[in-house]
């Protein structure tokens, strides 16, 4: 196979891979009074994994529910103030500039709790055959 086919392929392959991440997000995802904004996805050097990294942005009082993903969340507060249940944990506010580690498949869920609109950068480094974001029963 040529070189320019092979490059071809495998952008192809990533955009389908791309895709079918975004079509198995919960609609739940997509929520009123949630943005979440797909910055980079990255390839690790574990085969079968990659980083992932959104601006989820929070409406006043606003929460999202309980779910899950399949590897570890990093979560870096930009703005506002974010309420973190984290199972297993005391709930636990943070504001812009404190940062929160959530493990792979742990059950958790975030409130905006502020008068104001709340943002965080989140990181993941998931399965890449998973889909991002799980809903909790």
């Amino acid at each position: 196979m040529s070189h320019r086919r092979l490059r071809t392929l495998r952008a192809l392959s990533s955009a389908v891979l791309l895709a079918a991440n975004l079509f198995t997000l919960p609609a739940a995802a997509a929520q009123a009074g949630v943005t979440r904004t797909d910055l980079q996805r990255r390839d690790l050097s574990s085969p079968g994994r990659e980083a992932v990294q959104v601006r989820v942005d929070l409406a006043p009082g606003v929460a999202f529910g309980r779910h899950t993903h399949p590897g570890e969340e990093i979560i870096y507060v930009l703005t506002g103030a974010i309420e973190y249940d984290v199972e297993g944990n005391p709930p636990v506010t943070l504001k812009a500039g404190d940062v929160l580690f959530i493990p792979a498949g742990t059950v958790h869920a975030a409130k905006n709790v502020g008068a104001e609109a709340a943002s965080e950068l989140a990181t993941y480094t998931v399965a890449k055959d998973k889909p991002l974001l799980t809903l909790a029963q």
